[in-house]
């Protein structure tokens, strides 16, 4: 096939996810060893990158932004645009929030970052934590920001930038993931189990202990109350009032749960170490795998975005379409996107 019939053919992909498309040169190569042409060389600084996809936020204007370990980007969900890149005082990003103003919080392997989506710009830092590697966050329902270290939790207000309060002395030590229930009280998925947590005193309200599998890596709360909770080798469902194991799903014992998100229609998508499913968030019934991802690591999940699942894996990013379950990777977000010759 022609050069220029190729590029054409992938063209309308490559606009709409904001990667340019090589220009080449009319004259010929200079003679003797000439040095590699750009793409080649952008190619290559590419696959010595780590791809990672590790969090994903949908915004309040129904962007969505991508967390990684090459950055934070912010695309437009429904075409694949890349609308921004924000530069950030480090690139390996663990956790995303959005609070009540529209504020995007960043957590990173070197502290807490806050990004104004108006100007795409980090407009505070530096916060006062326990530890830098901050793993999780979560805005309460007072909109209150809850961050989650690997040495314990602090509150911070939002609007002044504030700490309110630590909690070093986590059982577990850390904060792995984070999720509320409906009387609004935190639950945090530690190495140890379970820590439920008063939002309004920041006390230990309780803990759940001797799990299968112990390390709870993480949670999600369902439509009827329960939170799903997801370990290094098992899927079970909680009950949050009592404290009780309710349902263990058998067809992911041994397997290592990263991810779990709930979608509209209430329908539960649990990424693991080893493949993408879709399960019936009533029975826990398997309906689905899904193929074709840039990596069988499912990191992290984003349903009912731009009419798609947009899924984070170890190897890039892709999304899958809610109505005839297409799935395509994003071409800026890849490790070894389709070539162009």
């Amino acid at each position: 096939m022609p050069q220029t019939a190729i590029i054409a053919q992938w063209l309308p992909q490559l606009e709409a996810e904001g990667i340019s498309p090589p220009h080449f040169q009319s004259a010929p190569p200079p003679p003797g060893n000439a040095p590699l042409p750009p793409e080649r060389v952008r190619q290559e600084n590419i696959r010595e990158r780590d791809f990672r996809i590790t969090a994903l936020q949908p915004d309040y204007t129904g962007d969505l932004w991508v967390g990684s370990w090459i950055g934070l980007t912010r695309i437009d969900p429904n075409t694949g645009r890349i609308n921004a890149r924000v530069a950030l005082p480090n690139y390996s990003i663990g956790a995303l929030a959005q609070d009540r103003s529209g504020r995007i919080w960043v957590g990173t392997y070197e502290g807490l970052v806050r990004v104004d989506p108006r100007s795409n710009e980090v407009t505070a830092q530096n916060f006062s934590l326990p530890s830098n590697r901050v793993l999780s966050l979560l805005v309460d329902h007072r909109g209150y920001l809850w961050v989650g270290t690997d040495r314990g939790l602090v509150l911070i207000s939002p609007d002044q930038g504030l700490r309110m309060t630590t909690l070093q002395a986590l059982p577990g030590v850390s904060a792995n993931t984070l999720a509320t229930d409906n009387e609004g009280q935190l639950w945090v998925g530690t190495l140890e189990g379970l820590v439920q947590v008063n939002t309004a005193s920041a006390l230990i309200m309780g803990r759940m202990s001797n799990m299968p599998g112990g390390v709870v890596q993480t949670l999600a709360k369902a439509p009827d109350g329960n939170l799903w909770v997801g370990t290094i080798s098992h899927l079970l469902v909680v009950n949050p009032i009592d404290k009780r194991i309710v349902r263990t799903i058998r067809e992911f014992d041994g397997r290592n749960i990263k991810s779990i998100r709930f979608a509209a229609d209430g329908r539960v998508w649990v990424g693991t170490e080893n493949g993408l499913y879709n399960l019936d968030g009533s029975t826990g019934a398997i309906l689905g795998q899904i193929p074709d991802l840039p990596s069988h690591r499912v990191l992290s999940l984003s349903p009912d975005t731009g009419n798609k699942l947009w899924v984070g894996t170890s190897e890039g990013l892709a999304w899958v379409s809610q109505t005839t379950g297409l799935v395509r990777p994003h071409l800026a977000f890849v490790r070894n996107p389709p070539p162009i010759y």
